[in-house]
């Protein structure tokens, strides 16, 4: 499986995507599920995939080969007019993937759906937030409903819910997004490090954070661990807290 969360703020966007595909005793796949492109000063772009494999790859590799063809006179991720039409041609792709591959899917008793998390913004337009499903439709995340998980997320949904607001900072952004993902990788196995984080600020056009998190980077071990202890405290103090009946 997978987990992916996507968070627009006020103040940018923060996105964070584990790379384990598959999970089991002797069985653990890693690929890459964050995708960026940039034309600094104008543009950003990010973008996270879940489900079939081979449907998201073949949408991000069509995108791609628009960019790398020195011959494509046509629309790209880089020149598109909005956000929104960067959301419809993903959800264009995904279309054609699914009306491609679907029906041999289907006979093999396997699914094809996908979603994608498209997130960005261009010189005169704001950060913006899809989610894309494999019919090609799409949502925009709002100020009332500032954040989309993708894959495993009910294990990380519930510290989001609690801290987060569209007015949040980035580094709380950044923050819950860590957390949710730490408790996520505590309960279930299919997720995993490495992990791989953007964070794009309100009117930057371009990475203030965009790496990779080991699975032996301390920072991210200390979080976690800083984390766990306040849980423990917390719960301890409930003991003060009026009982039940």
């Amino acid at each position: 499986m997978t987990y992916c969360v996507a968070i627009r703020l006020r103040a940018g966007l923060v996105l964070l995507s584990d790379t384990r595909t598959n999970a089991g005793v002797d069985n653990i796949s890693r690929f890459r599920k964050m995708f960026t492109w940039s034309v600094p000063g104008d543009r950003v772009i990010a973008m996270m995939t879940a489900g079939n494999l081979a449907v998201t790859q073949s949408v991000i590799s069509n995108l791609q080969d628009a960019l790398d063809d020195p011959d494509w006179q046509g629309e790209t991720v880089l020149n598109a007019p909005s956000l929104y039409r960067v959301a419809e041609m993903v959800g264009e792709r995904m279309q054609n993937a699914i009306g491609k591959w679907g029906p041999g899917l289907s006979a093999e008793g396997e699914s094809g759906a996908s979603t994608m998390i498209v997130a960005g913004q261009r010189v005169g337009g704001q950060p913006r937030l899809f989610m894309v499903y494999s019919a090609g439709n799409f949502i925009e995340a709002t100020e009332d409903t500032p954040f989309f998980q993708l894959g495993e997320f009910k294990y990380g949904k519930p510290i989001i819910d609690r801290v987060i607001n569209y007015d949040s900072t980035l580094e709380d952004g950044l923050t819950a997004c860590l957390l949710s993902m730490d408790s996520t990788i505590r309960s279930n196995l299919s997720v995993g490090m490495p992990l791989d984080l953007a964070m794009i600020p309100t009117d930057a056009f371009s990475f203030a954070e965009h790496r990779r998190i080991d699975a032996d980077d301390q920072n991210y071990h200390a979080m976690s661990e800083a984390w766990s202890a306040a849980l423990r405290d917390g719960f301890i103090k409930l003991r003060e807290a009026p009982k039940w009946g």
